[in-house]
């Protein structure tokens, strides 16, 4: 696709005890390299779960910092993050805030939105919608940012991305309070979905909010938690519409992000490419 650009991140990432998050980095580092020469801004994104086990100050400096935060890579000026689970084991997540800086949005909230050659992208904080230590008044907020800022969005393509997945056939699995993201993205009609917390590949059809195969409005979601921590395995049966699996490998997700179309794919550390894909936009 000329003149598209490039979109490409990973979550559950850096583990002092895993090589996983120095494997991921150095694939996010070299495509960041390969495209500089382009004429188009490319991007990293984050799914949550940043810096294990708890999201603390010390897991940034010695579990982040050396893989994905390493100063002599291009990741960190590059990245869009979103924040997970674990970075609010530690109070208000205020490390994660602290580290991310303006990149993370506004402290305590952890959504926003930016714009990316041809397509818009959203960046949803889903810990305010199933951590009971958020109140209702913050939830509300938090739709009614979502629902303003795709009104106010001209792109024609749209993804979207935060921490706990909407449909998953990993150890969490599928959670229905995240329809509530679902259902507004839907009805704006939103592309992508990219989601972490389930330490696997895995990539659906087209879907409604319900789950229902939707061929013509359908959004396609991707869970991708292989950024360096613990890997696991999926549940049996699978997830109804799940089109793709990889467990076992720590890889991250490129995406391609053109004018009306996107291309996808997962670059595995072991150095294969898995589950090319891709659609055109709403």
């Amino acid at each position: 696709m000329t003149g598209a650009s490039i979109l490409i991140g990973v979550g559950d990432i850096a583990a002092c005890d895993s090589r996983g998050d120095e494997l991921t980095a150095a694939i996010v580092d070299s495509v960041l390299k390969a495209d500089s020469v382009a004429q188009v801004e490319n991007l990293v994104f984050t799914l949550g779960d940043n810096a294990y086990p708890d999201g603390s100050a010390r897991n940034f400096t010695e579990c982040f910092t050396p893989s994905w935060g390493d100063p002599a890579r291009r990741i960190l000026r590059h990245i869009r993050p979103s924040p997970g689970n674990h970075e609010h084991l530690t109070f208000g997540a205020a490390p994660y805030y602290e580290y991310f800086g303006k990149s993370a949005g506004s402290p305590s909230k952890g959504y926003y939105s930016y714009d990316l050659g041809e397509w818009h992208a959203v960046v949803l904080n889903s810990e305010i919608v199933v951590n009971g230590l958020f109140s209702d008044a913050e939830r509300a907020d938090q739709l009614e940012w979502l629902a303003e800022d795709l009104r106010a969005n001209p792109k024609k393509c749209t993804v979207a991305y935060w921490h706990h997945p909407r449909f998953s056939s990993g150890w969490h699995g599928s959670d229905r309070r995240l329809e509530v993201f679902w259902r507004l993205l839907y009805d704006a009609g939103a592309d992508l979905v990219l989601n972490g917390h389930d330490h696997h590949y895995e990539r659906f059809h087209p879907v409604s909010p319900a789950g229902i195969l939707d061929s013509t409005r359908g959004m396609v979601e991707i869970v991708a938690g292989t950024g360096g921590g613990e890997l696991r395995g999926l549940r049996d049966p699978l997830v109804a519409h799940s089109a793709a699996r990889i467990q076992g490998h720590f890889g991250v997700v490129k995406l391609t992000l053109g004018a009306e179309e996107w291309r996808s794919a997962f670059l595995a550390t072991n150095g294969g490419v898995y589950d090319a894909s891709g659609g055109k936009c709403h």
